[in-house]
């Protein structure tokens, strides 16, 4: 068989597991997001925020747990792994609907719990491969793509099927396990990498503690400066993407089922294109670069386009798009590739999954602590507006640490070569 065609081979086998596995999950996630629990509260807080500041909360554990367990995960417990967090996660639901509110805010949390580690799982599947950038754009392209569908199938199985708002989490995740466990099995059978793949991405391998403790005190300055800018973004990332039905009632999509898939079919295409192209950046670093220039480009988007639909330049459903994929275009990069390329320029021991879930982690607590601020600090505060001016802070603070990032990464860089330079000297 030529070399090309099994890369091709691989390349489509692989996008169709991870993108099929990850897209499955979020199955048993989002679709309680598109129920809205009209006037229910517990103890003066909306019973909607309750339930997802819940699932965020187990969601933000599960990102600390995976910190360890990720990054030691061994190949050959990933399967079995993957599939009873999955089992946990619907149990959860079914208890969810089984136990009468507010008593029933638990089992969001522990629908969380399981569901936190699922990323760090497919992505080691994909992770260190010359192909990483075109599979883990696809595999990120899942989660863009997925969050409007599944909400889409779970308002159509209330509207439809006639089922409760509590029930319809466990029956939306129930009509995607079947093809969840075939996607599990066909990323089971994903060939490890090759001897290619790990010369130009270096090769990767579970850490200890020692190796975790070594690479952060090695790099801290940029990671905290990535974990700061990402708290903000996955804050406004999953405000957008958990009350999306109540931001698009209010711009005048009220009762529109087919919004929610649309808009985020449009965003995963584009972002796909754009980060897709940069698997044809060979050089790590440059491709390093690269990104810090897309992380620059969805920041100025997002501010500019919510500009101009405050002035009413901008049609509402175009800003939506807008803004999604300014969110998305810096969200996506942070959530594999961009440490993908940091590992192989810095020639680091050790996986991708350790750095992923340090940002992750602390993303999602600032995603609980944006909801209790709208809820205690802004409660009269419009969803829509609160959201609008979201958006001017991520961008704000995109821009800087941005810019901050890429002259750092540049100093770093040449003082590595200097060093180089002077030992071979020597």
């Amino acid at each position: 068989m030529p070399k090309k065609h099994s890369s091709l081979v691989f390349v489509l086998h692989a996008s169709l597991a991870a993108f099929g596995a990850y897209f499955c999950m979020y199955a048993f996630r989002k679709p309680f997001s598109v129920a809205t629990f009209e006037g229910m509260a517990f103890m003066g807080v909306n019973y909607k925020i309750l339930l997802v500041i819940a699932q965020v909360l187990g969601y933000a554990l599960s990102k600390f747990v995976g910190i360890k367990i990720i990054s030691e995960l061994k190949s050959n417990k990933r399967l079995l792994f993957f599939i009873a967090l999955i089992l946990l996660a619907e149990l959860s639901l079914i208890l969810f609907a089984l136990v009468p509110a507010p008593y029933n805010i638990v089992f969001m949390f522990l629908n969380g719990l399981p569901l936190g580690m699922i990323w760090g799982i497919v992505f080691s599947y994909i992770e260190g491969r010359k192909f990483t950038d075109i599979l883990g754009v696809v595999l990120c392209a899942s989660f863009i793509v997925s969050s409007g569908v599944v909400k889409s199938v779970g308002l159509s199985v209330m509207d439809f099927w006639g089922v409760s708002e509590f029930w319809m989490p466990s029956v939306t995740g129930a009509l995607f396990f079947l093809p969840l466990l075939l996607c599990a099995y066909l990323l089971q059978n994903v060939p490890p990498p090759t001897a290619e793949d790990i010369e130009s991405r270096t090769e990767r391998v579970p850490m200890t503690g020692a190796d975790r403790k070594r690479l952060v005190k090695q790099f801290f300055f940029p990671l905290l400066l990535v974990v700061v800018f990402y708290t903000f973004l996955t804050a406004f990332r999953d405000f957008r993407d958990n009350f999306a039905r109540e931001l698009w009632d209010s711009i005048g999509y009220q009762g529109d089922i087919s919004v929610f898939s649309t808009s985020e079919i449009i965003i995963a295409i584009v972002v796909l294109v754009i980060i897709g192209s940069i698997f044809y950046i060979k050089d790590n670093y440059r491709a390093l670069l690269t990104y810090h220039l897309l992380l620059l480009l969805g920041a100025l988007v997002l501010g500019i386009s919510t500009l101009m639909f405050q002035m009413g330049v901008l049609d509402s459903f175009l800003w939506m798009v807008c803004t999604g994929f300014g969110l998305y275009i810096c969200y996506v990069p942070f959530n594999c590739l961009f440490f993908d390329r940091f590992i192989a320029t810095f020639k680091i021991k050790g996986n991708s999954g350790f750095l992923i879930y340090i940002a992750d982690a602390f993303g999602y607590v600032g995603s609980v602590l944006v909801l209790l601020y709208k809820n205690f600090g802004q409660a009269k505060l419009s969803w829509l507006n609160f959201f609008v001016y979201g958006t001017y802070a991520v961008a704000v603070i995109g821009i800087g640490i941005t810019i901050v990032l890429f002259l750092h990464f540049g100093a770093r860089r040449k003082s590595e070569q200097t060093n180089k330079q002077l030992d071979y000297g020597q």
